[in-house]
């Protein structure tokens, strides 16, 4: 069984199937990857140079990694602000926030125009504090943004913010319009039927086994090998496995989620019936949506961490802490304290340092192109990351090129073992830190001063 936003859009999915890879072909420009963005940047690709020949090998089928199994939360850069700015500049950083406001409206928008029914609903997010330890969390970022003349929060009366998030757990909260939500596991099977009518060639039960630089670029597969002219990896997670040089660029670390069954009653009750995401502000934080057909769904990232990048079978099964979620969405809504769970799952996300992805040109060669490291947030960015591909592979020179966001990775976690054992150190400790303001106690001051090394790069996993 796939996870429940996948397997969901594949029960409606009557596309045919796209055969493995079965001897050698050539091609203009080789993809690695059928998630958000591999498709995306297929697509931007046939868009601006239909001539293309475009060919997309996909190790399972496409969805299968993190763009079937997220979260659904379509979120702006805003929250980066500061992070964007240390790394980038304050132009770039305004530049960047303004992008991924408008990327998120360019998604509903094109797929409204490509028949793409995703259950795309642009009804904003809510940024709140769900204990007293979080209150003002938000605020200097939030003045930042106004500051450049790009803030699109205003905060919101204490009960609007608990009428709207349906829970009474929330003790202020930030509404920014400028984000949607989606089924994750339509919105990616819906950009595959499109690019399969756009003419890209998709082989789905086909992994890359090597690569060889060259003109053309090789691309090994068990069963074949392409040839290209320019290649584009967009493994996202697995890259790290792939290619060794990247292996302390990300940590590999789940986001786990529940869903229930349909109570659309329920929720219209407690005040949650639009598309709303709300997000506390936790390090590792609590975010939530409703769906159109009336279910509640629930995450939490940071919760199993991979030695060495490894891909975990654990990442293939039911969230292990579904009990968690569970009480979890019993605290925050004691009305759906009884409905049934009907589903668990998680995956692999892979979180860079800066908590930002990362593009560039692998081993400096000059046609094969990667981008990956959204650490949990891409269903957003990810339109990003395909104009920035897109350019990339069609020898652009624009602002996406310019971006200090294809220098590579900004940052390297420690080796092995440090790494692994400093990130469950630091889990644990933020943890203890978040029960204790949970229960209005202060925590203890190595526990928060543990938790400042996951707070710099900013919130996690939730999208």
């Amino acid at each position: 069984m796939r996870p429940f936003w996948l397997q969901q859009a594949l029960d409606q999915d009557n596309d045919a199937v796209c055969l493995p890879l079965a001897g050698d072909e050539r091609c203009d420009v080789c993809i690695v990857g059928g998630g958000y963005t591999g498709l995306w940047t297929a697509l931007m690709l046939k868009e601006q140079a239909p001539q293309l020949d475009v060919l997309l090998i996909e190790a399972d089928i496409c969805g299968a990694g993190a763009s079937g199994r997220n979260g659904g939360c379509a979120l702006s850069w805003s929250a980066k602000y500061f992070t964007l700015e240390r790394l980038f500049g304050a132009v770039e950083a305004v530049r960047l926030v303004q992008e991924s406001e408008r990327s998120i409206a360019a998604i509903g928008e094109y797929c409204a125009a490509n028949g793409i029914d995703c259950d795309y609903r642009m009804d904003g997010t809510l940024y709140t504090a769900s204990n007293p330890a979080q209150l003002g969390a938000t605020d200097a970022v939030i003045g930042a943004l106004a500051n450049k003349g790009i803030n699109s929060f205003e905060r919101l009366p204490l009960e609007q913010v608990q009428r709207l998030a349906g829970s009474a757990r929330h003790l202020e909260g930030w509404f920014s319009p400028a984000a949607a939500t989606v089924q994750p596991g339509r919105l990616v099977r819906g950009l595959r039927r499109l690019a399969l009518q756009r003419g890209v060639r998709i082989h789905e039960g086909t992994a890359m086994t090597g690569l060889e630089h060259g003109a053309p670029v090789q691309v090994r597969t068990r069963n074949g090998t392409v040839r290209a002219d320019r290649v584009v990896l967009g493994m996202n997670a697995w890259m790290a496995r792939a290619f060794p040089q990247f292996e302390r660029s990300v940590a590999i670390v789940s986001s786990d989620m529940v869903i229930t069954e349909p109570c659309p009653e329920l929720l219209g009750e407690i005040g949650l019936d639009s598309g709303i995401s709300v997000l506390d502000s936790r390090i590792f934080v609590h975010y939530y949506h409703n769906t159109s057909d009336g279910r509640l769904m629930l995450g939490k990232g940071g919760n199993t961490f991979a030695y060495g990048g490894r891909m975990l079978p654990v990442f293939d099964q039911p969230s292990p802490y579904q009990p968690l979620l569970r009480d979890t969405l019993s605290e925050f809504f004691p009305a759906l304290a009884q409905v049934p769970v009907a589903a668990s799952w998680n995956g692999p996300s892979d979180r860079s340092v800066t908590g930002l992805p990362f593009f560039g040109r692998l081993d400096g060669q000059g046609n094969v192109f990667y981008g990956f490291g959204y650490s949990g947030s891409g269903v957003g960015p990810c339109h990003m990351g395909g104009q920035i591909l897109a350019s990339l592979a069609l020898g652009l020179d624009n602002a996406w090129t310019r971006s200090g966001l294809v220098k590579g990775p900004l940052g390297q976690f420690p080796p092995e073992p440090i790494r692994y054992l400093g990130s469950l150190l630091v889990r644990n400790a933020i943890r203890r830190k978040e029960r204790a303001e949970d229960r209005g106690v202060r925590p203890r001051q190595l526990d928060v001063r543990l938790a400042r090394f996951a707070a710099a790069a900013g919130k996690a996993d939730k999208g």
